[in-house]
């Protein structure tokens, strides 16, 4: 059993989502048919896409829900709660339908990322822990993301754990971190839980507890003679790091045949240092031995350090990460967008003077529209549930707002991004690994255009919705004084 089995999170949830439960129960309203959507309303950083993460732990979260003795004791102890709300989560049984998009999927704003449809009292209850666990991990996967693009084929490591928001925020943010592309973390538990590979070698302390560097460096290269990387930034990176770590090279590693695993580099001007200390590193032999940097980085401290020209292989980023501390919020929500009446769905829609949370009502697909002659991801597409894409005729979309942008499709393909995840309250989806996972977000991410990747003023990726969707939301807007 690890750490993340031994607690119930049934009662991590907004205490307004058991009062409404309460109340559902003694208006008899509990039964009626619900459909909820999670969406966002902006991606980070004013990137141009984002990544889903998270879903995995949904899963885990929904297939644990029961409510304990105690929980029920607590709720008795409020004095609000009726005996009719405490039998019925003493017998509380799951079994609503789930539908998301996978995880590592490339997702836009607006675009529903997991839907729960089932009795409202059960959907209701789901709400804060779909949005904590998804918002959280998509944004930290959609971070990762960016700092790995901003590498350019070079290793990314997450070093963010003592600077993350608590345990969890540290250990599921690298699993997101991963899925977004980082090679591994040096979070420890994060590997005996996720298998993302944990990381690392010395602190600076581990140097000023030695007599001197050169003995500090030479202990550990005898320890750990095949993963030798030595951070030579404790006093003087040029003047005595970086010469004390190619004289811990030759007398250690040299003789046992083994090459350095690398120099780390964590103050000063990483850039600098890193070209002084290439040319070091490869007068002394040793042109095959990487520069590691970290020091609060993110990806625009490494674009930066690349267009100028630094010596860098690889990253360790820290605080700047698993914090997404530039754009820390990811905004989802939660929101009601359909009920079923004597079989029939009745979309509902949730209207404001802020445009941006005006909803799309009702029960929707979604659908990913690519050209066939490169296999890149040309607009997405929001549709009524059971409307099908005929992939064969020219299909025209437009902007849902600003109607008059038309675009009309050929030659394209269509695939639908929802899956269905739990039925009737049973699990049918099969959860792929994580490295599955993280592949499957690399092959996303190569398929948008490089304008939508661009980090400053990405182009706008295109989400419409079908005709029969987009009028039946202008006719509820039209309508508004009649709701």
């Amino acid at each position: 059993m690890n750490w993340k089995d031994q607690r119930n999170l049934t009662m991590l949830a907004d205490f307004y989502e058991f009062t409404m439960a309460n109340g559902y129960l003694e208006n008899d309203m509990h039964d009626i048919v619900a459909y909820f959507e999670l969406f966002f309303r902006n991606v980070p950083d004013n990137g141009g896409f984002a990544i889903a993460a998270g879903l995995e732990q949904v899963i885990e979260y929904i297939q644990n829900l029961e409510f304990t003795e105690e929980d029920i004791e607590y709720f008795k102890s409020k004095n609000i709660f009726s005996e009719k709300f405490l039998d019925y989560l003493r017998n509380f049984k799951f079994t609503c339908d789930i539908w998301a998009v996978p995880e590592g999927r490339v997702v836009f704003p607006r675009e529903p990322l997991v839907i729960v449809r089932g009795p409202v009292i059960q959907a209701q209850m789901l709400e804060t822990m779909l949005l904590l666990t998804i918002n959280h991990q998509s944004l930290i996967a959609t971070k990762a993301n960016r700092i790995v693009r901003a590498s350019q084929g070079r290793a990314v490591m997450e070093f963010g754990s003592r600077r993350a928001q608590g345990a969890d925020a540290a250990t599921y943010g690298a699993r997101a971190a991963y899925i977004g592309g980082v090679v591994g973390t040096a979070n420890t538990i994060a590997d005996r839980d996720f298998n993302v590979p944990a990381l690392g070698t010395m602190a600076h302390s581990w140097v000023q507890l030695f007599p001197t560097e050169l003995d500090a460096f030479k202990a550990y290269a005898r320890v750990f003679p095949t993963n030798c990387v030595l951070l030579v930034d404790t006093y003087n990176t040029l003047k005595s790091g970086v010469p004390n770590a190619i004289k811990t090279f030759d007398e250690v590693l040299k003789p046992l045949g083994i090459r350095p695993k690398g120099i780390r580099l964590d103050s000063g001007d990483i850039a600098y240092l890193s070209k002084n200390a290439r040319i070091m590193l490869d007068e002394a032999g040793y042109e095959d031995c990487p520069i590691v940097a970290s020091s609060s980085l993110d990806e625009y401290k490494i674009r930066d350090m690349l267009l100028q020209g630094s010596k860098l292989d690889s990253f360790g980023v820290g605080e700047r990460l698993i914090t997404s501390m530039t754009t820390p919020v990811f905004g989802g929500v939660y929101k009601i967008v359909a009920i079923e009446e004597e079989g029939k769905i009745i979309p509902k829609i949730k209207i404001s003077e802020n445009i941006e949370k005006i909803t799309n009502p009702g029960f929707k697909n979604l659908y990913r529209l690519y050209d066939r002659s490169t296999n890149k991801a040309e607009a997405d597409l929001l549709t009524l549930h059971d409307e099908v894409i005929d992939d064969t005729k020219p299909l025209e979309i437009f902007h849902p707002i600003h109607t008059w942008k038309r675009k009309t499709l050929t030659n394209f393909y269509s695939e639908k991004l929802l899956v269905k995840i739990f039925e009737n309250g049973n699990l049918i989806y099969d959860m792929p690994s994580l490295d599955e996972i993280k592949e499957f977000c690399h092959k996303e991410v190569e398929s948008l255009w490089d304008e939508v990747k661009r980090f400053e003023y990405p182009h706008t990726y295109i989400t419409d919705l079908s005709l029969d969707l987009w009028t039946i939301r202008d006719t509820m807007l039209a309508s508004n004084d009649k709701i």
